[in-house]
């Protein structure tokens, strides 16, 4: 059998790739384990996705794939998986999501059916993914611009999906009164 606790951040520290120890609320690893947190929301995601919105499963899978590699783009040295062209990607199927969509002139409120609420939640946690990677960057481990500007662009498209996924049920978003 293998076991999977090590007992090496039983008090309050845990191991980098780099065999350095440092505490568990490091800078490095909140960013780390605010991506994992988005990695995971999204395939609870898939998870609950309707009939009418499992065409998304396989857009989403690939964000988690490229969030793993994020991740070790953070945490591993010379690994640089993220690039540019990652991004345009998202832009590109952003712009193709949005034309679908009618036009918004009023803030929405984040909701709807399961799979529209929880992309909108998703939608959040990139977010805050986003800060702390840029926390990281800014205070402690300069990074690629490539991470910085993907995570950005990953919550712009994550808001596009929660769109989509709602259209797909015929749910009409609710704006809010600003």
């Amino acid at each position: 059998m293998v076991k999977i606790y090590t007992k090496v951040g039983d008090h309050g520290q845990t191991k980098q790739v780099t065999g350095k120890m440092v505490p568990k609320y490091d800078l490095q690893i909140e960013a780390l384990g605010a991506i994992d947190e988005l990695d995971s929301w999204v395939g609870y995601v898939i998870s609950i996705l309707s009939p009418k919105a499992q065409s998304l499963a396989p857009k989403l899978k690939t964000i988690q794939r490229n969030l793993y590699e994020l991740q070790a783009d953070i945490t591993v040295k010379r690994h640089h998986n993220i690039s540019t062209s990652d991004t345009k990607q998202l832009e590109t199927e952003i712009d193709d999501i949005m034309a679908k969509l009618p036009i918004i002139k009023a803030f929405i409120l984040p909701g709807g059916n399961p799979s529209g609420a929880a992309l909108q939640y998703a939608r959040a946690l990139a977010r805050k993914a986003e800060r702390l990677v840029v926390e990281l960057n800014d205070k402690k481990q300069p990074l690629n611009g490539d991470i910085l500007e993907y995570l950005n662009r990953l919550s712009d498209y994550l808001f596009a999906l929660a769109r989509y996924a709602n259209l797909l049920e015929g749910y009409d978003e609710e704006k809010s009164k600003l």
